[in-house]
């Protein structure tokens, strides 16, 4: 059975909107990153990089700049001593908040499918 031409349109549409959105949260540490500062709301560079285990400050700094030139964190420089830098989700970054919810739960019940256990176990 062949596909409609207006089929293969939409689904081209929606492939590339999966090309582009991983595109945009490629590589080994965006969606580790963009979950740490969604759970906090607003993190230090050090807290995330506490709570990403094995990333290296370069790594951290390069990933969070390609997140903030997306859109997805803001980056704001607090008049402390030392100085102190925060990032938080922007308005656009908050709408990954559900998807992160989502491969969370998800990732425990893969889990717990695949060891037969519980991730607290």
């Amino acid at each position: 059975m062949e596909c409609k031409p207006e089929f293969q349109t939409d689904r081209k549409k929606e492939m590339m909107a999966v090309h582009d959105a991983m595109d945009v949260l490629n590589g080994k540490w965006k969606i580790y990153i963009i979950s740490s500062i969604c759970h906090y709301n607003k993190r230090r560079f050090s807290d995330i990089l506490n709570d990403v285990t094995g990333i290296s400050n370069k790594m951290l700094s390069k990933e969070l700049k390609e997140l903030e030139i997306n859109k997805l964190i803001e980056r704001t420089v607090l008049d402390t001593h030392p100085i102190t830098v925060q990032y938080e989700l922007t308005k656009h970054g908050k709408t990954l908040k559900t998807i992160i919810d989502n491969l969370t739960a998800w990732g425990m019940e893969h889990r717990k499918e695949v060891t037969g256990k519980n991730q607290q176990e």
